[in-house]
């Protein structure tokens, strides 16, 4: 794959992220954000002194929301797409629409699903502020963790399948996978910071909120994305004329 063709596929991944920030911007606004205003709803009625916002919650909820939603779907867009360039012919003899399905699929489970069994999402009024850079780097540890690897038992499946066979390489190295990712579970802090009386109904349904919008992000990232690469790497050939057009051309005086 040439410098221009990974250009090519860098510029359509990032507006694949865009398209796909879109629509999880969507779940966001209308699954999400309600509850985000409960749980603020529960601070105020618990809190002793009100603070002044610097940020009006209508800004945070519109503007705020949406910047931040498109700039992470045009990252990782973009990253997933030299991941893709990386990617293709290597795991597999995957077209290039199931091959950004795959990897959107393993970027979904490695980047965010590992990382949110083990530190879940929370909304405001559920974590203490103190230690909000604690939990940060917790997270960013769980995730660097499960990326690296997903990576490394990858390759550990590609150098077993000639010895074992395709299935029981593969079995090896998802049974590395949740036994490592198993150890950390065990081994990294619990947090739990959740007020007693938190409406247990409102964190739940965050979390599966939380939970969508990256489902819907990296599916719908995985669907478009796709679909640009299918056209870029295998482009259709120009229909020919048919041949009553050619008679009637070739007929003419």
């Amino acid at each position: 794959m040439n410098s221009a063709t990974v250009r090519n596929l860098l510029v359509r991944g990032m507006l694949a992220g865009l398209a796909a920030g879109v629509l999880a911007l969507l779940v966001a606004y209308f699954l999400g954000e309600p509850y985000v205003d409960r749980a603020i709803g529960f601070e105020e009625a618990h809190a002793h002194e009100h603070e002044t916002e610097l940020v009006s919650r209508g800004l945070q909820s519109t503007a705020g929301l949406a910047t931040g939603v498109l700039i992470y779907g045009v990252a990782f867009g973009g990253i997933a797409a030299l991941a893709f360039c990386f990617a293709l012919g290597r795991v597999g003899r995957f077209g290039p629409r199931a091959t950004a399905l795959l990897l959107s699929g393993c970027a979904l489970f490695a980047v965010y699903v590992v990382p949110f069994l083990k530190y879940p999402a929370n909304p405001p009024a559920a974590g203490n502020a103190d230690t909000i850079g604690k939990r940060t780097t917790l997270y960013f540890l769980m995730m660097v963790l499960s990326v690296l690897l997903a990576i490394a038992v990858t390759l550990l499946g590609k150098r077993l399948a000639p010895k074992l066979g395709n299935w029981y390489a593969t079995v090896v190295a998802v049974a590395a996978f949740v036994l490592v990712i198993g150890l950390a579970y065990a081994f990294l802090p619990v947090v739990n910071e959740v007020p007693e009386h938190f409406p247990a109904a409102v964190l739940w349904r965050f979390r599966l909120s939380a939970l969508a919008i990256q489902v819907t992000l990296w599916t719908g990232f995985g669907l478009a994305f796709g679909e640009l690469a299918e056209r870029v790497l295998n482009p259709r050939p120009a229909r020919s004329a048919t041949p009553s057009a050619v008679t009637a051309v070739g007929s003419r005086p």
